[in-house]
């Protein structure tokens, strides 16, 4: 395990596409990713946070699909300043704020990325344009790219 770099995926397989951080993960295990460490963190990312500690990365990316009043499929970095005002789609215990200031203790750099979901609904499929933006972050974090690159809210 590389522990330089570390993707955090939070959602639910369930809720259409809410899924867009664990499909993340899913292509990161079948086609591991040279120096990216990838965790399913699913509705509850805060049960995962002791593991990121002990890997101590100098970069965690936090991905989940996220109500930005953006058209579907765009992929943002949110800053943490708005995650606290911004009213997600969430499926999650803990409000991601709290688990990001947490994990800024122990990691250098934590980057949030938010893909825009059409359907957040029980057993609904993920949409294509969802599924097309994981695949693009996949390969852009394949690519090593600079996260620069992507607009920030």
């Amino acid at each position: 395990m590389n522990n330089e770099n570390v993707m955090l995926a939070v959602g639910n397989t369930m809720m259409g596409d809410d899924g867009a951080g664990p499909l993340l993960y899913q292509l990161m295990r079948n086609n591991p990713i040279k120096y990216w460490t990838a965790l399913d963190g699913g509705s509850a990312p805060e049960n995962v946070a002791h593991i990121i500690r002990e890997l101590k990365p100098k970069r965690l990316v936090i991905v989940d699909a996220t109500e930005m009043e953006q058209p579907v499929g765009e992929i943002r970095i949110v800053d943490k300043e708005l995650i606290a005002e911004m009213f997600f789609v969430s499926t999650h215990n803990l409000p991601l704020n709290f688990l990001i200031e947490q994990l800024e203790t122990d990691v250098e750099q934590v980057i949030f990325i938010g893909i825009q979901p059409d359907i957040v609904s029980f057993a609904f499929p993920m949409t294509e344009k969802v599924k097309s933006a994981v695949q693009f972050l996949y390969d852009f974090l394949n690519n090593q790219e600079d996260f620069s690159k992507i607009e920030t809210l």
